[in-house]
């Protein structure tokens, strides 16, 4: 019991150290064009339904992050909202299990339009580590149409940020599905 006390004690934080995160300014400047962009194509604020459809939860702890102190999205006026009806954005992580195939679909469905998939992470791409188990049918590109894949194992909050804005700059050339 005192090797762990002293472990405890005398052991460096596990945290990751301040100057690897994005800068403050650069967040604030994200979070600024993020908003501006959905006030241009939405009129209002953007609403974001996050699915995990099979995922090892990685990428579910970044997407979290974005509403800690740091990255505060909500004072952007981005929402995570739990219905589907309300959503403009469908974030989808992890491989898609045959289990979350037919959830996965409705919840599109219930999607008003202008509607967008996003695919967050390498599993939510093309099944990532998960891919050929007897479990999954792959990616999300494999049930619904993607507007956009954010990559990385899992993406920083930064990135999630990022490639939101790019989903919102990229729907007045595409229109929106």
């Amino acid at each position: 019991m005192r090797r762990f006390l002293l472990e405890g004690l005398l052991r460096k934080p596990l945290t990751e150290p301040a100057d690897t995160l994005p800068g403050t300014a650069e967040i604030d400047t994200l979070g600024a064009d993020l908003a501006a962009a959905a006030k241009r194509k939405l009129g209002r604020s953007l609403a974001i339904r996050a699915v995990d459809a099979g995922s090892c939860n990685g990428c579910e702890l970044e997407i979290h992050a974005l509403s800690n102190a740091y990255y505060d999205l909500e004072r952007f006026g981005l929402h995570i909202v739990a219905s589907p009806r309300h959503a403009d954005v469908l974030l989808v992580t992890g491989p898609v299990t045959k289990t979350m195939e037919e959830a996965l679909r409705r919840t599109y469905e219930a999607m008003p339009a202008p509607k967008w998939v996003v695919a967050a992470g390498d599993c939510a791409r093309d099944g990532g580590c998960f891919a050929g188990s007897y479990a999954v049918m792959g990616g999300v590109g494999k049930v619904l149409p993607v507007d956009l894949v954010i990559p990385g194992c899992p993406p920083t909050p930064a990135d999630l940020l990022r490639g939101l804005l790019k989903v919102l700059e990229a729907a007045g050339r595409n229109g929106a599905s």
